[in-house]
């Protein structure tokens, strides 16, 4: 399967706001796994890298049981969803805020109870939110310094880059673009690895001295040992911190893994938590499809990222809008159209369905007896426009005409969005 644009991304940019983006902004590949929290901090002390102490809760009782294991000065109790701003976060229990630190270990059960079983809504989320399922009951450890430390594969380098700079703990993009003389970057050479004088400057630049500049040494070599093992494309730590009493810590990780290296990845793989991804999105997924649910009543049936996101554009020009994109991919087979039709009509905000296949690997007749298929089998009742252009158009054209279903095909793209938003029906 070739890369697949992430889904959050393309979303994203079939907002009026994207499209105008995607004027300025290079579009590249990003392959994702959504792992909570505590499941990246398990794979980094897997392999060595020092976190904070922590355990896993998904009911009160055993909340406050793990704060009392930890025997900690301070304990900080995180709810775990995938969305980002949870500290400013609020509850459906009313609770407000789904970070809280507190002294006393009694408390860490009754803010739990307030957290499991309830939605966190915070900026990144819809506004029902998000259900919390499990919670991360941590030590608490004080911050003297915060810096910023990254590992990702870069394709100027063709291969692994490190990243760093002495202010951690805020966005580094803003770093970047007021103060970019503090960043600091070491290509890896990846056949030779990460060599020592490359990770004593690293922790050098980014303000690490004495005794700590050598344990930073020491965690940036085992980060990097675990961004081979793992088969990252980035390993982003934020902040990368020094307590006061001299440990160096990863308190924060984002980690991105290659989909291409799954099959020798299974039991980080099998971690996937889709409990907050769509529904019909989990669906797609089992039959190689990648779907993307929007607002509008028009579902778009495409192969490729670019073209989907170019039929949503034309569909919005025409005064209509898009209810999803339903992207094939390359090597698509019958069975795989037929699902796709049985996902877009499970959908009760769909009310034309637009096929626009452009087949350069994709065979249009396979398409088109996928479509006929479907059309039957699912009585489809709501209005077909289908435009197939490349390999094999005029036979997947000939089985459209001969199907005698009441199928509208179009000429060109353009044509097909103004069929498509003229099939809508009248409120």
């Amino acid at each position: 399967m070739a890369a697949s644009l992430s889904l959050r991304a393309a979303r994203r940019l079939c907002t009026p706001a994207g499209r105008a983006a995607r004027q300025v902004v290079r579009l590249v590949p990003v392959r994702w796994l959504n792992l909570q929290e505590y499941q990246s901090k398990k794979i980094m002390a897997d392999h060595g890298v020092t976190v904070q102490r922590f355990f896993v809760a998904d009911n009160s009782q055993d909340a406050l049981d793990a704060a009392k294991r930890l025997k900690a000065k301070e304990i900080v109790l995180k709810a775990q969803i995938l969305a980002g701003g949870r500290g400013k976060g609020s509850f459906t229990s009313g609770l407000k805020g789904g970070v809280h630190l507190t002294k006393n270990p009694e408390d860490v059960g009754q803010l739990a109870e307030q957290m499991l079983g309830y939605h966190l809504i915070t900026k990144q989320t819809t506004k029902e939110g998000v259900k919390v399922r499990k919670v991360m009951v941590a030590e608490a450890l004080d911050i003297a310094r915060e810096t910023y430390l990254a590992i990702l594969m870069d394709r100027v380098y063709n291969g692994p880059i490190m990243v760093g700079s002495p202010q951690g703990g805020m966005d580094i993009e803003e770093v970047a673009a007021t103060k970019p003389e503090l960043i600091f970057k070491e290509p890896i050479d990846i056949f030779e690895g990460i060599r020592q004088d490359q990770a004593f400057r690293m922790a050098a630049n980014i303000g690490f001295k004495g005794p700590q500049q050598q344990k930073a040494v020491e965690q940036i070599q085992k980060l990097y040992s675990l961004f081979l093992k793992v088969d990252a494309t980035q390993l982003e730590v934020n902040p990368f911190g020094e307590t006061p009493d001299g440990q160096v810590v990863c308190f924060d990780a984002k980690i991105n893994f290659d989909d291409n290296a799954e099959f020798r990845q299974k039991e980080i793989f099998s971690q996937d938590d889709v409990s907050e991804t769509d529904p019909l999105e989990n669906e797609a997924a089992k039959y190689d499809l990648k779907y993307i649910g929007m607002d509008g009543n028009i579902a778009c049936f495409v192969n490729g990222a670019g073209l989907a996101m170019a039929t949503c554009d034309i569909i919005d020009l025409h005064g209509g809008k898009p209810a999803n994109f339903l992207d094939l991919g390359g090597g698509v087979q019958e069975d795989q159209v037929y699902q796709a039709f049985k996902l877009l009509t499970a959908d009760p905000k769909v009310e034309v369905i637009l096929v626009n296949i452009f087949g350069g690997i994709v065979n249009c007749a396979i398409i088109a007896n996928g479509i006929t298929k479907a059309c039957r089998e699912l009585k489809l009742e709501v209005p077909l426009v289908v435009r197939l252009e490349g390999t094999n158009v005029n036979e997947a054209k000939r089985i459209l005409r001969e199907s005698g279903l009441p199928i509208a095909s179009a000429s060109d793209l353009e044509d097909a969005a103004r069929k498509a938003v003229a099939s809508v029906p009248a409120k």
